[in-house]
């Protein structure tokens, strides 16, 4: 097994096609109106970097792609990063191969170099994140959409936690300005809350 790196427009064809696949088996599109195969599923500004586990046929067995962007928390501007669309193939469930990818994500994101990395996660899933080197934070929301539009996480109908790591020394002294806060995200219109 090896992990893949593209971003994600880069990412070639047959793997992106396996991709679209296994997140449709995770979040079915609408009847009628799925993407093609092949389209990048991002906003191009965010700059998208696709991470892919393959078997030894080239076979996608999980994925998901890190999304960047600079955000201003508490007077100060961070390198943010966080992770979108993360998803393990069906048979391939239970392996481990999942965490293994989230983890490789997490130390992509610290050379890339981001100053933190932030992304909300179902309650029910904070353990395994966890378990790939992620902290909660307690009480933190993030709010997604635009400053017109906001998307925050604690939403009705939303059972999220953030999830966090503090990549630069920057990041670390101010991480406690990080806990009980709402963190202006405002990624757009199509990743709405990454």
């Amino acid at each position: 097994m090896r992990i893949l790196s593209f971003p994600e427009q880069a990412t070639p064809s047959h793997l992106r096609v396996q991709v679209r696949e296994l997140q449709e088996q995770a979040w079915p599109s609408p009847p009628g109106s799925p993407a093609p195969a092949d389209a990048p599923s991002h906003d191009p500004a965010l700059r998208p970097l696709s991470m892919l586990l393959v078997d030894e046929e080239s076979t996608v067995l999980a994925a998901l792609d890190i999304l960047a962007k600079d955000i201003v928390h508490a007077g100060r501007r961070y390198a943010a990063g966080g992770l979108s669309t993360v998803v393990v193939g069906r048979e391939s469930r239970g392996r481990g191969y999942g965490r293994q990818l989230v983890a490789a994500a997490r130390e992509a994101m610290i050379t890339r170099p981001l100053d933190l990395g932030l992304f909300t996660c179902d309650s029910v899933l904070r353990a395994f994140y966890e378990s790939a080197g992620w902290r909660v934070l307690p009480g933190t929301v993030l709010i997604g959409g635009t400053p017109q539009d906001p998307f925050p996480s604690d939403q009705p109908g939303f059972d999220k936690v953030t999830m966090a790591g503090f990549f630069s020394a920057d990041a670390r002294q101010a991480e406690k300005s990080f806990h009980d806060s709402r963190i202006e995200l405002y990624p757009g219109t199509i990743d709405k809350l990454w």
